[in-house]
């Protein structure tokens, strides 16, 4: 009886964390993606002369896609980041949860210490990560297409279309990349997005603590003292979850984010195709002199450095930041409300 009601319960448990999970994502990304499109194009733009480069800001950037492109421009790729949100969101969350029971049950612990929340928010990582690096690389590829004229596709030697925007949809890109570079190519960035497993449990270990020092006891006249499970607590509302999201986020992004710089130039296309993102022609068929290919991650990040010092690593912060900390917020409040809709088990109220 006991094992049939372990399971049932984590069967239960699953179906929550992936329902309130995969709301989240979806959820967060159709409000913020423009945000995304901006930080991504940003972030693939090499050298140090912005006078230069086709986005001079973020500002400027706003500006120069509305005009080129068109509110469809601010929402290139959104096929590939709703799946790939909602996927990895219900994904995670759902691994997290179960990670933490693990550790709990393994330890008989009634609240996990934040070295173990680290270490279910780094399994949970490495799943998701596996899973949906391929799906974050055709949203990336997608983000990038710009809507260049037929005389600018002329004057850089190609055919209008052929190599400026050279993928017609989602599942288009994907048989593309697939086809012309294989499993490789869709695995492309996997290195820092690896890596980046520490983002994911940096922000959950600092929002568990959070959210364990905003629970509070509950006061009223109908607590129960003899309560085998201790006394009653009342958790954080849905708004305030939402700026524990933030805070949280905001701690992560800051020790983490040349990793997602490295990760986009890793991920666009090869330079030797197309136009470069500054306008210019690339040489013949190989790259320009002063545009990089990617290819590893220790060996961008120091390329990076040499060629725009420090702050190379930091490009497309502000749109990043303008970006991920309302969808932090927006996630956690959606997951919170959501599964306590769903109802929560005495499992989760642990944490």
């Amino acid at each position: 009886m006991t094992t049939v009601s372990r399971v049932g319960g984590m069967e239960t448990r699953w179906w929550r964390d992936a329902t309130s999970g995969a709301a989240a994502g979806m959820v967060s990304v159709l409000a913020l993606h423009p945000l995304d499109v901006i930080k991504t194009r940003l972030q693939v733009q090499d050298g140090v002369d912005r006078r230069a480069a086709a986005y001079r800001g973020t500002v400027h950037a706003f500006r120069t896609v509305a005009r080129q492109e068109g509110a469809r421009g601010f929402y290139a790729g959104v096929v590939p980041a709703v799946v790939g949100s909602t996927v990895s969101w219900g994904v995670y969350f759902t691994c997290y949860n179960n990670a933490k029971a693990r550790y709990r049950r393994a330890r008989d612990l009634e609240h996990l210490p934040s070295h173990l929340h680290l270490a279910s928010a780094a399994e949970a990582g490495l799943v998701v990560s596996l899973a949906t690096n391929p799906i974050w690389v055709v949203k990336t590829r997608l983000q990038l297409q710009k809507k260049t004229s037929q005389s600018e596709a002329a004057n850089a030697g190609v055919r209008g279309g052929t190599a400026v925007r050279p993928y017609r949809g989602f599942v288009d890109a994907l048989a593309q990349i697939a086809r012309n570079e294989g499993i490789a190519g869709l695995y492309k960035g996997l290195g820092p997005s690896v890596f980046l497993v520490s983002h994911g449990a940096l922000q959950f270990a600092a929002y568990e603590r959070l959210r364990a020092w905003r629970t509070k006891p509950e006061t009223t006249f109908t607590t129960k003292t003899d309560d085998p499970n201790g006394p009653a607590t009342v958790p954080p509302s849905a708004f305030e979850c939402a700026w524990l999201g933030v805070a949280s986020k905001l701690f992560a992004s800051t020790v983490t984010y040349p990793s997602q710089v490295v990760r986009a130039r890793m991920q666009q296309r090869e330079r030797s195709v197309g136009v470069r993102l500054d306008g210019k022609q690339n040489a013949g068929s190989g790259s320009a002199p002063n545009a990089p290919l990617y290819r590893g991650f220790f060996s961008s990040l120091r390329d990076i450095i040499r060629r725009e010092g420090a702050s190379g690593l930091y490009k497309g912060m502000v749109p990043n930041v303008l970006r991920t900390l309302p969808s932090s917020g927006v996630t956690f409040m959606v997951y919170e409300s959501v599964r306590s809709f769903l109802g929560e088990d005495d499992e989760a109220r642990r944490r």
